[in-house]
């Protein structure tokens, strides 16, 4: 498995991902042009690859496995897991095959790596209740809750900036 950055022609797997997001419970309870017509969901995907746009896919064999995505969204269209104008909100989904091999891990991983070399200063989610799996992974790499939105919590991971690799191995700066 490697990962890739998410590019304007991975819109459409982009909006698979959150309805797989979206329908985590297995239960078709959205269906695709739900997400498509719904204002509200869309934002999270549509024009995908806008500047400040940051994702990144799991792919194997040339297969996706699954994708993770970040977009600002301003508080007068915001998300599920709003905290700011200038804190992303978060999406992730694993295609159901692939799950329980470590890809949400890698990919929420890689994110948060990408983000904190963007110079963004934290991340937010929303997470239903109920879903133990994904919480799990979100609290695994830092998130906490900070909000609650109706059978949601709103999620914040801050990010540290980068480290000076050259402090980090002892060497005086020049």
């Amino acid at each position: 498995m490697h990962l890739r950055d998410a590019t304007p022609d991975d819109a459409d797997l982009l909006v698979d991902l959150l309805l797989e997001a979206f329908n985590w419970t297995g239960e078709a309870r959205f269906t695709r042009n739900d997400v498509l017509r719904d204002p509200h969901t869309v934002r999270y995907v549509g024009g995908w690859g806008r500047p400040g746009d940051l994702g990144l896919v799991a792919v194997e064999d040339g297969q996706a496995l699954g994708g993770v995505w970040a977009r600002a969204l301003p508080a007068d269209e915001p998300g599920y897991g709003y905290v700011a104008d200038d804190v992303p909100e978060l999406g992730l989904a694993v295609l159901p095959g692939a799950r329980g091999r470590g890809v949400g891990s890698a990919l929420l991983a890689g994110l948060l790596d990408r983000a904190r070399d963007a110079g963004w200063r934290a991340v937010s989610l929303s997470v239903e209740d109920g879903n133990a799996a994904a919480r799990a992974l979100y609290e695994r790499h830092g998130f906490v809750v900070v909000g609650r939105n109706g059978g949601s919590d709103t999620m914040l991971r801050t990010l540290q900036p980068a480290r000076n690799a050259r402090a980090d191995a002892g060497v005086a700066p020049a």
